[in-house]
């Protein structure tokens, strides 16, 4: 009667998993890929280690709660280091570093307009109470707007000041105007708490999770891509897959939200039709690069951020008009910088995202458009030729999200995170006509991003254990 089925092993599928098996439960993660992970994979060529999605590394108090809740400390698994600069902005004519010192932070506002640093602080006074709302789970309680943040005494004028405290919010999936007040506790964690570095990267902490579930008897099957959920009499009697059937007592769809409805489950025990999901706004898919380069890159930070064109008029490509940016804005992540052994000595891992639309054609010719547009803009700030000495070269858009991760339209990170699609206005945890089947994940509450992902294996745990001590 405790036998559960986890389909797909991203971090809420392993948080689930380690919660679950914790409880006795009798536990296995179904996997489509080879390799566990989801989202948060890696891989390895010529020499060179690339995490192939998360690479920011915020709200530290929810990988902190995840360890201590199977009584070990983040430090047990991995270190953990914070960078100095947390990351830079390039704009047209200037750039801006964030260190690592709130002090320096301050003065670094104040060298921008008057009394920068004081509005700053009331910024992230009020920023903290709802980032400590945010790990109390309470998502039930959003603003309209993060823009309310900005009343007459917090009112910054430079807008350089103003794209630093909103750029989180973009990756949310909605423009500042329409994403919640609460999301200002991304930048209080990102700016007042700093930026963090796990070394090993995002896999590291794969891993990690991975390692705690397998200490407490979780099994794996990889390579294993399930092909429906057999339900009778309103519960969920097995789970098939290309080469088996799996018996169970509950499933945990860990997996795209939409898909598992879609594709898994027969139509009348869908939550939510197809009208249902093409009504959704969701948040921007991406175009990755992932580079290696036979030198070092100048001028670039781990974490840089290129905003030297107009980031109202992306917002309006990707949310409104969902077209390919005319000219679009981008962020690279190196690594090496970091962590040496990422890449073979004197070169650079380089990663890069660009945001766009989810649901656009993805083709080569595009790919190739971008891949020259951006790297033209980063030979000109580098100074430096990088064409010429990129020695591995692989991108990802798109079509990759739908084919690894089943992807509706191909998002990156769920759905938009507007004041319609918040706490308990997105798609439930619960199927409402199946009584053991349940979600988590990005598309679910609380919402995109790794440590949401982490709650929310932890929130669907918490329900099948209360579940299942009222039988």
């Amino acid at each position: 009667m405790k036998k559960v089925i986890v389909i797909g092993s991203g971090f809420a599928g392993l948080s689930s998993a380690a919660y679950l098996s914790k409880e006795g439960f009798d536990v296995t993660v179904v996997e489509k890929n080879k390799q566990i992970g989801g989202r948060a994979r890696n891989f390895r060529a010529k020499g060179y280690t690339f995490d192939m999605g998360p690479s920011w590394y915020w709200m530290p108090e929810i990988f902190d709660n995840f360890f201590n809740s199977f009584n070990y400390k983040t430090e047990d698994f991995y270190e953990l280091i914070k960078l100095d600069p947390g990351f830079k902005i390039v704009f047209d004519n200037s750039e801006m570093t964030l260190p690592a010192s709130w002090n320096e932070i301050c003065d670094l506002f104040d060298s921008y307009e008057e009394n920068g640093a004081n509005k700053l602080n009331k910024f992230m006074d009020d920023a903290e109470k709802k980032y400590s709302i945010g790990l109390r789970f309470l998502y039930n309680s959003p603003g309209l707007s993060i823009t309310e943040l900005f009343k007459k005494d917090v009112l910054f004028n430079d807008p350089k000041l103003i794209s630093l405290l909103e750029f989180p919010v973009l990756f949310l999936g909605t423009s500042a105007e329409s994403a919640p007040a609460l999301y200002s506790l991304m930048a209080y964690s990102g700016i007042k708490q700093g930026t963090f570095y796990p070394i090993g990267g995002f896999a590291k902490v794969i891993e990690s999770m991975a390692e705690i579930c397998k200490k407490n008897g979780v099994k794996f099957l990889l390579d294993e891509q399930v092909t429906k959920i057999n339900v009778l009499n309103k519960k969920v009697e097995s789970v098939s897959t290309k080469n088996q059937e799996l018996a169970t007592n509950f499933v945990v769809g860990a997996a795209d939200y939409a898909h598992i409805e879609s594709k898994l489950l027969d139509i009348k025990y869908q939550n939510y039709n197809s009208a249902y999901w093409e009504s959704r706004e969701f948040s921007p898919s991406a175009l990755l690069f992932y580079l290696g380069v036979n030198k070092k890159l100048q001028n670039l930070e781990h974490h840089t951020l290129f905003f030297d064109e107009d980031m109202e008029k992306l917002s309006q490509e990707i949310y409104d008009t969902k077209v390919w940016p005319e000219k679009p804005l981008f962020y690279t992540c190196c690594p090496a910088k970091s962590e040496e052994n990422l890449a073979p000595k004197g070169k650079e891992n380089l990663f890069i995202l660009m945001p766009i639309s989810a649901g656009l054609e993805d083709t080569e010719e595009l790919r190739e458009k971008y891949f020259k547009i951006i790297l033209k803009r980063l030979e000109h700030y580098c100074n430096q030729d990088i064409i010429s000495n990129i020695e591995y070269k692989k991108s990802y858009c798109i079509k990759n999200f739908e084919e690894d991760y089943f992807a509706f339209k191909g998002n990156a990170y769920g759905l938009a995170n507007t004041l319609l699609q918040t706490a308990n206005l997105k798609p439930r945890i619960k199927n409402n006509k199946v009584d053991n089947l349940f979600y988590c994940g990005q598309l679910t509450v609380p919402g995109p991003g790794v440590p949401p992902s982490i709650i929310s294996g932890k929130l669907v745990a918490e329900q099948i254990i209360k579940s299942f001590s009222k039988k």
